[in-house]
Formats: structure tokens, sequence, C-alpha cells
């Protein structure tokens, strides 16, 4: 156990993206992946030199299995139970015509949805430099959701940096059941990622008949109890409020290929930064950039950079040689 290690929870399922764009119904093929919001993270941590380890429940299956040698590959310390009685959960990617991309879940009665507190290693965590979650977990299932509160109160007894990534899915919990939920969740939170639409729903302003200003969101947000806030705002880029003081990134430019990630290459890349001990404007830089090279690779994190992409990107998409 490390200061400087992340622990991250929340399930990671198996992922079947179709090959070619086309609806699925006429699509043939199909390449098997893993995906999952927190590993995602972890992935994008570790390829940036962050150690991780990452906590879930996986079905006593092949899919299982394909998740633990991806993580494991990807440098991702796995602290996974094997659930006998559940199966991994899966998820299909269909690329739409016209660029757009629909994500189906198989999920509901899956080893994910059966996380418990005992599957915490409590020791793990107390250890921990940061406690990463975000408020998918809590959508899966009572026991699900009362593992993320346990690993956020161990982590808060044992003064341990805690970050919250709103991640709300409005096709697993609805809003009017969500909120109250992610509110207290980002209430115990030192940190705070948010979609501007998040924010508001977190904020019980969803229903405001204009867009609110970032600014007054990211305020709103520390006012539940959070000293930092960041506010994502996809092609705008992203705002900060840290300590008082608003900083704010534009975004880079780049020809998107599969946007499903992005969000989670953003946080990666600004915990690591955090975690290294760089201010908030290195954090924003290299988290604005990490999302957007996400984009060009499809994939939910094989297109996390690394040190070197990152150092080495001028901007430039033409050959280089």
């Amino acid at each position: 156990m490390s200061a400087g290690r992340v622990v991250t929870l929340g399930e990671t399922m198996g992922l079947l993206a179709a090959t070619t764009v086309g609806h699925l119904q006429h699509v043939s093929h199909m390449a098997l992946g893993i995906g999952g919001a927190e590993s995602n993270v972890a992935i994008a941590l570790s390829r940036l030199g962050t150690p991780v380890s990452w906590i879930g429940r996986l079905g006593a299956d092949s899919v299982g299995d394909r998740v633990v040698r991806e993580l494991t590959a990807e440098g991702v310390d796995v602290h996974a139970v094997r659930d006998s009685g559940a199966p991994t959960g899966l998820m299909l990617k269909e690329r739409l015509p016209g660029g757009a991309v629909k994500v189906w879940y198989y999920r509901a009665h899956g080893a994910g949805a059966r996380l418990a507190p005992a599957d915490v290693d409590d020791a793990l965590v107390a250890g921990a430099g940061l406690l990463h979650v975000t408020g998918i977990t809590p959508a899966l299932g009572e026991s699900a959701a009362a593992t993320v509160f346990h690993a956020v109160d161990v982590a808060r007894a044992a003064g341990v940096t805690v970050s919250v990534d709103v991640n709300h899915r409005s096709a697993l919990w609805p809003p009017e059941t969500a909120a109250p939920v992610l509110r207290d969740l980002v209430a115990r939170a030192d940190i705070v990622f948010a979609g501007d639409d998040e924010a508001a729903l977190v904020l019980g302003r969803e229903d405001a008949e204009h867009a609110e200003d970032p600014k007054e969101l990211a305020t709103a947000l520390t006012g539940l109890g959070p000293a930092s806030a960041v506010i994502k705002l996809g092609a705008e880029g992203a705002l900060a409020l840290v300590d008082g003081v608003f900083h704010q990134r534009a975004a880079v430019p780049v020809q998107a290929v599969d946007p499903v990630g992005a969000g989670d290459a953003f946080v990666g890349a600004y915990l690591s930064e955090l975690m290294a001990g760089a201010d908030v404007e290195r954090c924003l830089e290299t988290a604005v950039l990490a999302g957007a090279l996400l984009c060009t690779v499809p994939g939910d994190w094989e297109g996390m950079p690394t040190r070197a992409v990152l150092d080495g990107w001028t901007g430039v998409t033409d050959v280089q040689r």
C-alpha cells in the first residue's frame, strides 16, 4: 500500500462492439473487449504512471477472466471477487449511421450488481492516497450502493482524498431517484467531476428553463462539501473551481472516432497529475488533451494516452516521418 496509490471500485463488463457501421440487426461481426467507467479510469492512471488498484465483483466465467487479464496487462492491481452465482455483465456497442454510438447494457442480474461491502479491502482503501468512485455503481442496486458508501466512509475516516465522478446513467435510474443519492455522495467527496447537466441534476436544477453558468454550478457543488469541483463541458473544454479560484481550459480539436470513455480519460489524467503534485492548470491541460485523444481511437479505453503520447502531441494529424 502506498500514499501515492489510487483505488477505484465499480463494475467492469464484457464489451461486444460492432466492427462495422450499422444497426445491430444488420451487423455480422462483433469484437470482444471490456469496459467500465472505474476500470477505464484505472487504465488511464496506470498508463500515466500512477499506481492504481481496482476493486470489483466478476462472474466465475470466461468474460470475467478476460476482465482480469486485460486490467492486469494494463498494470492495474486487481482485487476481484469471483461470483459463481451470477455472470459478468455485458454491454453491446452499436455504431449507428451518421456517427452516433449506442450502448446496450445487460447487467441487471450480473455479478457487478452484487458488489458488497465485504468485497472491499478496507486496509487497501485506508492506505491509499485517493479513492475514486462514480455515480454508476450506486445505481446498480442497494448492495452496490452500500459498497460505495462503505468505501467512501473508510477513506474519509483514514484521511484519504475522495474523488467522485457523478456519471449519471438515466438508463439505470430516473433523475428523481438518482438525485438524492448522488447529492449525498458528492457531499462526502473532496473532488467532484460532473457534466453541466449532471451538476444541475445533483443540485436539483435540471428543470431550469435555461442552462446555468458553469461557474455557478461549480460554486454550488463546492457548497455541498467538496473543496474542488470540475465541470466537463465537452466541446467547450472544462472548468475547475479549486480553493475558491476558477480555472478554465478550451477543448483540443480532434477528429472523433468513438467518444465513449472520453470522460474517464479526462478524469484519469486529471487525477494522475494531481497525484504527481501538479497545479490545477496542468491537471486541466492534461485532462482535456487525454479526453480528446481517447476519442480518436475505437474502444472505451484502448486510446488512453501514455506520457510519451501526451508529451509528443503537436496537434499535427497528417503523416509524420
